[in-house]
């Protein structure tokens, strides 16, 4: 089940066996529990968490299975992306019909997209992803003011089906890849309904608890779940997302549109490394 052998299957099921493995897995949790905060935070301002939490899962964990990994990502970035989409939804409004909507064809093609990972190389993925990032950083930085006022659209047929479409797609490349999912929504909410960068990063975090969820269903009957990391990870996320929100909904839309660009910076840097050097 991509459990390690020295811990047994139990941990990877059991929350609360722990107390025979507290001092060997305390250096690393600790670690772990750094980084997830910090992911959590991150994360919840303006997405992209995972490029620093599944990383320092990978380094820190390399005896794990990666699918294991993965799902320890998952358990503790949907705890944070919880708090952050409970936390928005009281503070900003935001159109809920098509997040809704986007949400639940994000859902379902998360599945495929998970399913798609074996029949389609990575490798394959990352030009594309590249040269999608390079076009949003270049479109975002030419209109000055792309994202700084909210200028909502009505929401019609056209505007829910392209929010299904928007949340099949997006679903889809989470669950086959899924570095820069959070800021490719953003792009997409503000791009096609107006939202400022604010409002875009709140739907973006409904949109993304749907990925996540639809992971989770697959990662825990699986058993790809270590929750001697996974739960002190989650609370640890939590609390970063509490203060990425109040970070965000202080500075408000000048500050995750600086954020947001930043980020698209580290994601292409990762992506031109991976694609023309890391192999």
């Amino acid at each position: 089940m991509g459990t390690d052998k020295r811990w047994g299957p139990a941990y990877a099921c059991a929350p609360f066996a722990l107390d025979a493995l507290l001092e060997q897995l305390l250096p690393e949790l600790l670690w772990l529990v750094c980084i997830a905060f910090m992911a959590g935070l991150i994360d919840a301002a303006v997405g992209g968490g995972g490029l620093v939490q599944l990383p320092g899962l990978f380094t820190t964990l390399p005896q794990q299975a990666p699918a294991t990994l993965l799902g320890i990502n998952k358990f503790s970035a949907i705890s944070g992306t919880a708090v952050a989409s409970w936390r928005y939804a009281r503070a900003v409004r935001f159109p809920w019909r098509p997040v809704l909507f986007a949400a639940a064809t994000a859902f379902a093609f998360s599945f495929l997209g998970a399913t798609a990972v074996s029949l389609l190389p990575r490798e394959a993925v990352r030009p594309l992803v590249l040269a999608l990032l390079l076009v949003m950083l270049a479109y975002t930085l030419i209109k000055k003011d792309f994202g700084s006022l909210h200028r909502p659209r009505q929401v019609g047929r056209r505007e829910l089906a392209i929010a299904l479409a928007m949340g099949a797609a997006i679903g889809f490349y989470d669950g086959l890849f899924g570095p820069g999912t959070g800021s490719f929504l953003i792009f997409l909410f503000i791009r096609f309904f107006g939202l400022d960068f604010l409002r875009a990063s709140a739907a973006s975090k409904v949109v993304n608890l749907a990925t996540n969820l639809a992971a989770l269903s697959f990662f825990i009957p699986a058993g790809h779940i270590l929750f001697a990391f996974a739960v002190p990870m989650a609370l640890a996320n939590v609390a970063g997302a509490v203060a990425g929100t109040r970070l965000a909904l202080h500075g408000g839309t000048p500050v995750i549109r600086k954020l947001f660009i930043a980020l698209v910076l580290v994601l292409i840097a990762r992506m031109s490394w991976d694609t023309f050097a890391g192999g």
